[in-house]
């Protein structure tokens, strides 16, 4: 096990939510670290961290990029595919990923999104793939364009749907504090969500053990009812509930509005049978719960 992380690197394209969250956890373990940022400089806490950090703002690349990302032995991807100019990391590095002699696993953070509606069906990583809205399109195509890297050029990709992601600073508890959540009146929908440390638990035991060319969908145990999921952190909070109201009277981008036209329930045997996964928070109630009692502890 000598290897195990002192010659590990990872690299992420795109060091958001999901991205500095692994990060956090890799850095713990003694790998080397370094990714991407849309604004540069970073914040001061990933210098303190030791994270070398870039500026990538999806339209140039720099030998700096270039470099970290073909010494790197993995390689996340989570930003999005972009309006106009695509997926921004293949456009731009795709060479550079193609040809490099240390990549061991590529992760690409895709959304389940790319199921579209199936009226409240479940789907799993078989199902065929029907997207409507213009956003699930171009998820769609990125998952075509990484999957056929791995096909035609065996680089090892894998591919990960995620559910609706939340975690420490990013969850109901906030929205509902900062009186921005909101009920929308939409009977029988459901969807899944995923604990941000869930994701990272799956990502790193993929790491682990990669098998490229694998789609796995990475979300919770329970399909739920996202107004109910705000009533559930009303209570907990001890806050009014906010009332139902209908999605003409929402006002929401045509993004958001496409989320709530979609209706499906995901499965995730996949996870648990292939990669070991056993979730710390198996449904949004649990995640919740435990975000509230480590906030009171700090």
């Amino acid at each position: 096990m000598a290897e195990t992380y002192q010659s590990k690197k990872l690299f992420c394209f795109g060091l958001g939510f999901s991205g500095s969250a692994l990060a956090g956890e890799a850095r713990r373990k003694g790998w080397n670290i370094s990714g991407t940022f849309r604004e540069y400089p970073p914040a001061d806490a990933w210098i303190k961290a030791g994270i070398q950090s870039h500026g990538f703002n999806g339209k140039s690349r720099s030998p700096e990029v270039e470099n970290a990302v073909r010494e790197a032995s993995h390689v996340l991807v989570t930003i999005p595919p972009q309006k106009v100019e695509g997926e921004v990391v293949l456009r731009y590095f795709e060479k550079i990923i193609t040809d490099s002699p240390c990549l061991q696993w590529l992760g690409y953070l895709s959304t389940t999104g790319v199921y579209g509606n199936r009226n409240g069906e479940w789907v799993d990583e078989t199902s065929e793939l029907k997207p409507e809205f213009d956003h699930q399109h171009r998820r769609a195509q990125a998952e075509a364009d990484w999957l056929n890297l791995y096909l035609s050029q065996r680089v090892p990709v894998h591919i990960f749907r995620l559910g609706g992601i939340y975690g420490p600073g990013r969850n109901l508890l906030d929205r509902v504090r900062k009186k921005v959540a909101r009920r929308i009146d939409r009977p029988g929908l459901v969807f899944n969500r995923i604990h941000v440390e869930d994701v990272i638990q799956t990502l790193m035991a993929s790491m682990e053990r990669p098998n490229p060319g694998e789609v796995y969908n990475v979300v919770d145990d329970l399909p739920s009812d996202p107004s109910e999921a705000v009533r559930f952190a009303c209570e907990l909070l001890k806050a009014e509930v906010p009332p139902l109201i209908s999605l003409e009277d929402a006002g929401l981008s045509a993004m958001a509005r496409g989320f709530y036209l979609t209706n499906k329930r995901v499965r995730n045997e996949k996870i648990k049978q292939s990669l070991g996964i056993k979730f710390r928070y198996p449904d949004y109630k649990a995640g919740l719960i435990s975000l509230l009692e480590n906030e009171r502890k700090m």
